[in-house]
Formats: structure tokens, C-alpha cells, sequence
């Protein structure tokens, strides 16, 4: 396998950064994820690795040689995309076949590649249907297969999963990861779904408005974000945030519960709240309020678990507490992380 490295990549659209500066790269066998809002650049970005964009500044490298200039077919990667972009006339064998055939392997030699990709993912039944008469979940797999036949020297995933529906996306998550370890590829992934991000990374790479905001393994970038940006962002609910004195102050809601709930030791944080509004959602309560002066005025919200059993009613205070080491502090004017509680 290879890594895959990017360096000062800029792609221009009529006047604007699509991809602006970007320094990042996915290690040997590492599953990356661009992570970011619709129009962030993270596809833009997939598409510049594949050369199927032209840089407007940068380069491309793979194993540290330079690939900018090659044609996508020489750079050796696999890219699925959204759509799964299968052939509605030939059936699956002959999808998975395609860029066999493009590269004129042999028929014996393309029928046991065919063969072994889709045993690996389980599809090996399924040889002879037409993509219509396929669930998601089983294109999505053709797809993964035709990718995996060409052996290439990494993956590139455009939001593969969004198709599927709610229930699926969870297995068709765990089986992707685990066909990515059997495989030791390295795995670049597109996706919007933090939770998609926070559940496949090995590390995530946090774009807005083509800049990388933050790259770091999934509890980094929760626990310790760079920034305002990917404070809120990530997390959901995302962080509380108050000002005072031009810092911002953020806590996540998991940390933020009753003072009953904390044993008696431990240096805490006191809040008084004014709940407005109480979510109860099975295994957790999500508790709606405002802080109550002498605080700066900020609505937050607090997420109880279940075996949290502490009552709390609407339209009075309550005393909600955080641990000291879990507040973070960021520059109200630039939004960079300031680190935690002094």
C-alpha cells in the first residue's frame, strides 16, 4: 500500500478557494476522514487526489513521489463514488470486471480476481443481477468490489454511505471498517456525518471553506478542538459556549449535570441554570435552560444519562455543575483554542 500526502493543494472556482493551502496527509493502511459542512471543499479535495481536477497550486504525492501531472489512471486509486456510478446494462460480475478489462487482463485472470473480491465481501451470489435488482447495501458492496479488484494503492470514498438508510449506514459502517483492516489500504473517506467520522477514523481532518481546521484521531478533535469552529461542529449536541472578558468558555453537554450527580470530590464548576425545556429520549434527558445571572446570559444544554435519576423540573433554577479539567477556552475574536481552565 502507499501513503498519500498533499502539500499547499489550492484549487480556484470563478474567483474563490474551493481546497485553500491544504497540508495533510493519510499514512500507510490509515483511514482518514475529510469531515466538514456542504460546501467545505472535502470533495473537491477527493477529487484533486484522484486527478480527476486539475490543482490550481500544490502537489499531489503518493509514497513521497510527486503524482500532480499523472492522468488518474496512473495514479494507481480506487475512488467510490455517492452514486456508486454502476453500469445499469452489464450485471454485477461484469461491473466488478470493468477496469479489469480496461487494463486488458486476461479473461482467466479476471474471472478469479472477480471471484475473490466478491467472496471478501460477500457478494458472490449475486454474480449475475443487474444493479436494479440490488438493495443499497448490496451496490454499495459492488461498488467496494470493483474498487478493490484494480488492488490499488488506496481508496478514495465519497460519501459512500449516504444513501443507505439509517439502520444499514450502522452495519454498512462496521463492515467497511473491517474490510479496510483485512485489507491494510490506505482510506481516504468523504463525509458530512460526524458520527460516520467519529466511528471509522483513525484520524479526521476538519475542513470549512477549503481549510483545514483541525487534524487529530477522533478523541482529540472532541476533546481538545483547535478552534471555536470545530468546538461546535463536533459533538451533538455541540458545546456550550459563554463569553466574558473576550474568552469564550465551551463544555461539553455530557460533562455538564446536576451537582448531584458528582461525588463531593474533585474541583467543580458551578452554574445556575433556568431550565426552559426537558427532552427525554430513553437513554438520555437533554435539559434546556438559560444560565442565570451574575453568568454571562448563554442558553445551554445539558445531556443526563439514564442512570442519572436526579429530578429536575421546567420553569425553575437548578445547580449544574462541570468538572474544572473538562472547560476549554477560546479567543473570542480569533475563535483559537486557548486550552483549558486556567
Amino acid at each position: 500500500m502507499a501513503s498519500v500526502e498533499v502539500r499547499s493543494l489550492t484549487k480556484h472556482f470563478d474567483g474563490a478557494n474551493a481546497v485553500d493551502n491544504v497540508d495533510l496527509g493519510a499514512r500507510d493502511a490509515e483511514f482518514l476522514v475529510l469531515l466538514g459542512p456542504s460546501g467545505s471543499g472535502k470533495t473537491t479535495l477527493l477529487r484533486l487526489i484522484a486527478g480527476l481536477e486539475a490543482p490550481s497550486g500544490g502537489d499531489i504525492l503518493v509514497d513521497g513521489r510527486v503524482v500532480t501531472a499523472l492522468p488518474p489512471r496512473l495514479r494507481n486509486m480506487a475512488m467510490v463514488f455517492q452514486s456508486y456510478a454502476l453500469y445499469p446494462h452489464l450485471n454485477v460480475s461484469e461491473n466488478i470486471a470493468f477496469p479489469l478489462r480496461a487494463r486488458h487482463v486476461s479473461r482467466e485472470e479476471a474471472e478469479r480476481k472477480v471471484g475473490w473480491a466478491a467472496q471478501l465481501f460477500g457478494i458472490d451470489h449475486l454474480l449475475q443481477r443487474k444493479p436494479r435488482q440490488l438493495s443499497g447495501g448490496e451496490r454499495q458492496r459492488v461498488a467496494l468490489a470493483r474498487a478493490v479488484v484494480r488492488e490499488p494503492v488506496a481508496f478514495l470514498l465519497d460519501e459512500p454511505l449516504s444513501n443507505l438508510d439509517a439502520k444499514l449506514r450502522t452495519s454498512a459502517r462496521d463492515e467497511l471498517q473491517r474490510f479496510q483492516r483485512r485489507l491494510a489500504i490506505t482510506t481516504v473517506y468523504v463525509t458530512h456525518d460526524q458520527i460516520e467520522a467519529l466511528g471509522l477514523g483513525d484520524r479526521i481532518a476538519i475542513l470549512d471553506h477549503g481549510r483545514v481546521h483541525q487534524i487529530g484521531t477522533p478523541q482529540e478533535v472532541y476533546e481538545h478542538p483547535a478552534d471555536l469552529f470545530v468546538a461546535t461542529f463536533i459533538g451533538s449536541p455541540p458545546m456550550n459556549l459563554m463569553e466574558a472578558d473576550g474568552v469564550v468558555t465551551g463544555f461539553r453537554p455530557e460533562h455538564f449535570l446536576p451537582r448531584e450527580a458528582y461525588p463531593a470530590e474533585g474541583a467543580l464548576r458551578p452554574f445556575m441554570v433556568d431550565v426552559t425545556r426537558i427532552e427525554n429520549l430513553g437513554s438520555d434527558r437533554l435539559i434546556y435552560g438559560r444560565l442565570e445571572p451574575p453568568l454571562p446570559q448563554a442558553s445551554v444544554v445539558s445531556r443526563i444519562p439514564c442512570t442519572v435519576t436526579v429530578p429536575i423540573a421546567t420553569g425553575g433554577g437548578h445547580r449544574f455543575v462541570v468538572p474544572e479539567h473538562k472547560l476549554r477556552r477560546f479567543d473570542a475574536k480569533s475563535g483559537a483554542s486557548l486550552g483549558g481552565s486556567p
